[in-house]
Formats: C-alpha cells, sequence, structure tokens
C-alpha cells in the first residue's frame, strides 16, 4: 500500500492540510486512489471506469496551485460521478445499460462543469441500479446489465448495498475516493448511504441543476453528495448548487440568496431541536436488533439537547406507496434526452429502449423491463387526466410532513434508513442519512433527517452536532487485513 502523509479515511480538510503544506500533490491522491480502486474494487465492483485525463487534470491543478493559489476547499480533489451524469470528456455516459455502452455526452452536466469550476478532479464513474432502478419492479439494488453487481464492503454478498446510487457510496466506503456524487428521485442517495455507514444529502428540488442528468422525474429528480461526513458532504454541496437556465427550477433556490452550508455546522446543533419519530407505518416491520440501535441513537439526540416527540403520525393517503408520477413523467424526460445521443447509438427514445432491450433480453433484461413496459403506454404528454391526478395527490400527501412539523412544532423527523424517502420526494423536501451504528451481523444502520422545502441549514446543524458528539462510522474490514 502506498504510503501517504494522511489517514486512509482523511477528510477534505485533511487532505487540503497535506496540500498545503507540500506533504502530498493532487497527482499523488489521484496516484492513491487509483491504487485503492485496482485493489478494492475487484471485491465491491463499484468503480465502472477511471478518467484517462485524471493524471493530466491533477497535474494542471498542482500547478495552478504553485502559482495562483488554491480556489477552494475542492481544489485538486478527487471525486466520482455515477455513471447517469453526462461528462463532456473521455468516459461514457451509460445508466448501467448495455444499450448506452458506446455513449459519450456532448458536454459536461451542471453538476459536473461545477465540480471542475471547484478545482476537483472527476476521477471516474461508478455503477450504479440500472437506469437508476427505473427499469424492473425486481432488480437488486446495485445490479446493472453493463456493470454487473455492485457489493457492499461491509459484507460483499451478505448485505445489500443499497440502491441507485451504489457505485457512489460503496466506492467512497471502500476509500476509493473520498467523495462521490450520487442521484437521487425516491430514496437513491439516503438508501446507500444508511447502507454503506455514510453520510448522504438529498437536497431540496431547486438547489441542484438536472441539466445533463440522466432522467427518471422532473418532479423528484436530484443530484447530491455522498460523503463519510457531514462537512465534507456540505463542502460538496455547496459546489454543485446554483441557478441554471437549463433547468428552471433553479430559479427557487437562488431566491434565497448565496449559503455557505459549512456555516451551520454547530456542535450544538441539536440543543433545543424538536424531532418526530413516525413510528406509525415508517417503523413497522424494523427488526428489533435494529430498533434497539435506533432507540440508542434517539437518546443520544436527547443527551445532545433534543425533545424526541415519539410517536408521532404522518396522515396516510392512497398516493403514499404509488409511483404512477414516475411513470408518466419517465416516458418524455427520457425522450428529451436520448434525441440528444449521436448517431450511431442504437436508441433514441423509450421505444426503441424497449425494443433494443427485447432484441438482446439475454443480457439486458435479466430483471425485465416491467417499468419501461408501463412507461411506454403513456401518450408521453403530461396531459393524462390519470398523470394530472396523481401529481396533484403525491403534492397532497407530501403536505403530510407540513401538517406533522405543524402539529408538534418540529424541527425534523427522523426515518429508520430511506423507509421515509417516498413522502419527502415527492414533495421536493430535503433528507441527510447518517450513520447511527451496526446490526449484531455487522450491517451498517443509519438515519434519515427530513425537514421542509430549503431546510438543509437546519438539517446540517442537526445532523452534524449528532455525528460529531457520537461517531459511529467505521471503515469496512476486508478479508485479509
Amino acid at each position: 500500500m502506498m504510503s501517504t502523509p494522511f489517514p486512509i479515511e482523511a477528510s477534505i480538510d485533511e487532505l487540503q492540510q497535506a496540500l498545503e503544506k507540500g506533504e502530498t500533490t493532487s497527482l499523488k491522491l489521484v496516484h492513491f486512489y487509483m491504487e485503492q480502486i485496482a485493489t478494492y474494487n475487484p471485491v465491491v465492483n463499484a468503480v465502472a471506469e477511471v478518467n484517462p485525463d485524471a493524471e493530466a487534470i491533477a497535474q494542471v491543478l498542482d500547478e495552478e496551485r504553485r502559482v495562483k493559489g488554491s480556489r477552494g476547499p475542492l481544489h485538486g480533489i478527487p471525486v466520482l460521478l455515477k455513471d447517469n451524469i453526462d461528462t463532456g470528456d473521455h468516459m461514457h455516459t451509460t445508466a448501467g445499460s448495455i444499450a448506452l455502452k458506446d455513449h459519450y455526452a456532448k458536454e459536461d452536466a451542471t453538476v459536473a462543469s461545477k465540480l471542475r469550476e471547484a478545482g476537483a478532479i472527476i476521477l471516474g464513474k461508478v455503477n450504479l441500479t440500472e437506469w437508476a432502478n427505473f427499469i424492473s419492479d425486481h432488480m437488486p439494488t446495485g445490479y446493472s446489465s453493463r456493470g454487473g453487481q455492485v457489493l457492499n464492503p461491509y459484507g460483499p454478498g451478505k448485505f445489500a448495498v443499497g440502491g441507485s446510487s451504489a457505485g457512489s457510496a460503496a466506492s467512497v466506503a471502500s476509500n476509493m475516493a473520498p467523495i462521490a456524487i450520487g442521484t437521487e428521485t425516491s430514496g437513491s442517495i439516503l438508501n446507500p448511504a444508511c447502507q454503506n455507514s455514510l453520510v448522504g444529502i438529498k437536497p431540496t428540488i431547486g438547489l441542484v441543476s438536472r441539466k445533463g442528468i440522466i432522467p427518471i422525474s422532473h418532479s423528484q429528480d436530484t443530484a447530491g453528495p455522498i460523503a463519510k461526513s457531514v462537512k465534507d458532504a456540505a463542502i460538496l454541496l455547496n459546489a454543485i448548487v446554483g441557478e441554471d437556465d437549463h433547468d428552471p427550477v433553479t430559479k427557487l433556490g437562488t431566491t434565497r440568496g448565496p449559503i455557505d452550508y459549512t456555516d451551520f455546522l454547530d456542535k450544538e446543533g441539536l440543543k433545543g431541536k424538536r424531532i418526530g419519530v413516525p413510528r406509525p407505518r415508517f417503523y413497522d416491520e424494523v427488526e428489533e436488533g435494529v430498533l434497539a440501535v435506533i432507540n440508542q441513537a434517539l437518546e443520544e439526540m436527547k443527551a445532545l439537547g433534543a425533545e424526541i416527540i415519539d410517536p408521532v403520525t404522518i396522515p396516510e393517503t392512497e398516493a403514499e406507496k404509488g409511483h404512477d408520477v414516475l411513470i408518466y413523467e419517465f416516458k418524455p424526460a427520457l425522450n428529451a434526452y436520448l434525441k440528444g445521443v449521436e448517431p450511431h447509438v442504437p436508441v433514441h427514445s423509450l421505444q426503441d429502449l424497449v425494443a433494443y432491450n427485447g432484441r438482446h433480453a439475454d443480457k439486458a433484461l435479466k430483471y425485465g423491463q416491467a417499468l419501461f413496459e408501463e412507461a411506454e403506454r403513456t401518450e408521453g404528454t403530461l396531459a393524462e387526466s390519470a398523470y394530472l391526478k396523481s401529481r396533484l395527490a403525491d403534492l397532497e400527501y407530501s403536505k403530510g410532513i407540513d401538517q406533522v412539523m405543524e402539529e408538534h412544532q418540529l424541527d425534523a423527523l427522523v426515518f429508520f434508513s430511506s423507509w421515509g424517502s417516498s413522502i419527502a420526494a415527492k414533495g421536493g423536501y430535503p433528507s441527510i442519512a447518517v450513520p447511527v451504528g451496526f446490526s449484531k451481523e455487522g450491517e451498517p444502520i443509519g438515519l434519515s433527517f427530513t425537514a421542509r422545502a430549503f431546510e438543509e441549514p437546519k438539517l446540517m446543524a442537526m445532523t452534524y452536532a449528532f455525528e460529531q458528539a457520537y461517531p459511529h462510522r467505521l471503515p469496512p474490514v476486508f478479508d485479509g487485513e
């Protein structure tokens, strides 16, 4: 193993200190994480491809640091991107599908370009649950026809890796990069973060541009950070937020003015906060041993000055478990994306994709394409009565968060893992997942803190306070270590 002046689990701050002191260089960081990928990717299968330009970019950033100084906290820091985020370089963007195995994006997604502007080094692309888990109704998390199965580093083949940002989480947990970007429509950042003892931020819809990200739903999609600490996640979030004329919803975020999310990292951030625990429905099926770990975490929050209101009840509606909105929104969104791919790519619409998968069923359809077929049967106009009624029902359901928070004067709700992600997703509300411990078998356990739109600062304060007082994250131990 390459010797380094920083710990294996180094934070962004620790890496920057080593860079500023001249104890390492960005090129050496790239080589260190390349070695980590060489060592651990054969076990967890998280990284889909490495950026052939990463070394050159690192050298340029090293020289820039020497001549002009640092751009900021991400200058020269490697980051991995989920393989549904466009990069206008020598890497593919495939959503994990063999149908897009030869697709190169013409330009960066806004998220990717913002990372480059901040001085981050896009080290590579990571595997994901194919089409962000919107192709089949029974595909295992972390599987794709192009990339195969991503495994959980805490128990390869034993514990679910979480999806759909499986590679983003497994790679950071295995220290193949210090940070990564995932995407979420409903639980796809929060779930793998919890399953890999990491922090994940699902931002409010409107904070992060979706331009250049292979879509599912215009009402729910977002990109967000996955990291080993709340501070690292906050630094990463700072880099990717902002208005983008190509994504009108981002104008909602900029009406609040520029925010540095690291300003809200407060070790006293839980003092006086009221946190609700929606036990009915959202905790009913949690295994007893896991529940004991969660209850201990709630006691830890109390010790930090939080008032735990347990239980609270979120009003139940028919929209709770429905995915009709996603079915209707997927077809026009994907068609708009695919019409711009290169002529040599064999699919330019959802109809093409369904047909292509059918012709290559032995490889492409190990778990079928029931969701694709259901979406293809829609008109793709968003004018159908069923869609409009479902969208309004989703918004009404998500008001349950507002209702219960107002009723009990809550600052946040806490859910086991991503079990409450659907209600927050339907309303476009933010959540932050943090580790709270491990099961007796060694499976990571996390909680998601959820609040109302654009209340990330409040969530930052609470999760940071908890993490600093009770640092539950432990790195995975691989065979032979």
